[in-house]
């Protein structure tokens, strides 16, 4: 799998197009249609990608034999890498790719001197949520936030330790 960090107006335009694919297939039975289409709109659109990277977020999208499969979006948080985005369709997915990603994003992590990675999970997305728990991630606790037009995101935070390579 490669993992290519979205440069252009092009690679913006297939991470939104990823984001339809992947939200209406996994999150509409967790979280509605209609917080799907807004969330998508709200986060995941080419306007709002586009300003995201702008202030500082960092995209990649995952390729398998010349087929993208997912996207990842990281911001630095203080002293921490903000895992905001990883998702994969959903063909794609219990073949390692995740797991390929995070490790990708830990070596990130260590080359801008984060102490730990950071994210939220739905509370309803519990095949997401033991994932991350496999790969050493745990819950420290809810997350409540309020995200316009009377949605909410009900989260776990998530985290994990970075370990430093030993020089």
């Amino acid at each position: 799998m490669l993992i290519t960090k979205v440069s252009d107006e092009k690679q913006i335009e297939l991470v939104a197009e990823l984001a339809r694919t992947i939200w209406h297939e996994h999150f509409t039975p967790i979280i509605g249609k209609a917080q799907v289409e807004y969330m998508l709109e709200k986060f995941q659109s080419k306007e709002s990608i586009t300003q995201q990277i702008q202030n500082g977020f960092i995209y990649f999208v995952m390729i398998n034999n010349t087929q993208p499969i997912g996207y990842a979006g990281v911001t630095l948080k203080d002293s921490d890498l903000f895992l905001s985005k990883l998702y994969i369709i959903s063909a794609e997915r219990n073949k390692g790719f995740g797991r390929q990603t995070l490790s990708f994003l830990e070596q990130l992590a260590v080359e801008q001197g984060a102490q730990k990675i950071i994210l939220t999970v739905n509370k309803n997305n519990l095949n997401t949520i033991r994932a991350y728990q496999k790969m050493g991630f745990i819950n420290s606790g809810p997350v409540i936030q309020d995200i316009g037009e009377n949605f909410v995101m009900d989260d776990y935070k998530m985290e994990k330790i970075i370990k430093s390579p030993i020089v």
